[in-house]
């Protein structure tokens, strides 16, 4: 099973590198986040000639999951959450389905803007809770899949200057630790588990050349649970959409699973 994440940051202008990618590629599950499309105008027409079906949680203009399956694998989207239980938040970051035999978790975390922001604040609340649910989601389904724009690079590997980026935000201290308190559930970073090295990325600033000159951040993960991280063969990230012309400021990442 090949699993993807993608943040799209608009899936309306970006449906034409979704469906090229998608036939390309051919993932049997992908996760996107920012679709930034009310329910109402979700492309379900659009993914469906593309062979796949889709389950959304949107909101207009800003935010919004997905999860696409193949529609070939001949499954349907079950025990589907959209919120996070315990948390009113009315911004559309959380989604879960079991796709199969595997359960998927798919998020989008908060930015944070600055540290000792509002925001700042409001993202450490959220992982928190989010932290609570995957604690409980991964009793009750093993063989978890917990992937998405995360927002935080793991560590200084994932950060083009660690130096110069020093403690800001997507790096400081209470973010890792954050992001840390999530895998010590038992989680696995996909892409260590097969690279070692730094100078991988999967978001750029659209300016300064950002990726032309590889100036980026990995912070698109695809997480394990313990019970599928023997079954990983393969994890990857895809640089050739962020060629495009209009392209996402994210490029794809993908594992490939031998269940």
């Amino acid at each position: 099973m090949k699993i993807a994440s993608w943040n799209v940051n608009s899936l309306k202008v970006r449906i034409p590198h979704m469906t090229e990618w998608l036939a390309a590629s051919r993932p049997d599950v992908v996760a996107l986040q920012e679709t930034k499309l009310e329910d109402a105008k979700f492309p379900v027409d659009e993914l469906a000639a593309a062979g796949y079906q889709a389950v959304y949680a949107g909101q207009k203009t800003y935010n919004g999951v997905a999860i696409l399956a193949r529609n070939d694998l001949g499954v349907t989207f079950e025990n589907v959450v959209t919120d996070i239980p315990g948390l009113d938040d009315p911004q559309r970051r959380i989604l879960a389905a079991t796709v199969g035999d595997v359960r998927v978790v798919d998020l989008y975390v908060v930015n944070g803007k600055a540290i000792g922001d509002e925001k700042y604040a409001y993202k450490l609340h959220w992982l928190e809770r989010v932290r609570a649910f995957l604690e409980e989601e991964i009793k009750r389904y093993p063989n978890l899949v917990v992937l998405g724009d995360f927002n935080i690079a793991p560590d200084d590997r994932d950060v083009y200057d660690p130096i110069s980026w020093g403690e800001d935000i997507l790096c400081s201290p209470p973010e890792r630790d954050a992001l840390k308190a999530i895998t010590d559930l038992g989680l696995h970073d996909s892409f260590r588990l097969f690279e070692e090295e730094g100078g991988h990325y999967s978001w750029w600033d659209y300016r300064q050349g950002a990726f032309r000159r590889n100036m980026g951040l990995r912070i698109d993960l695809i997480l394990l649970g313990d019970a599928l991280k023997s079954s990983a063969k393969a994890a990857a990230i895809d640089r050739e959409p962020r060629r495009w012309e209009r392209p996402s400021d994210h490029t794809p990442v993908t594992v490939d699973l031998d269940i």
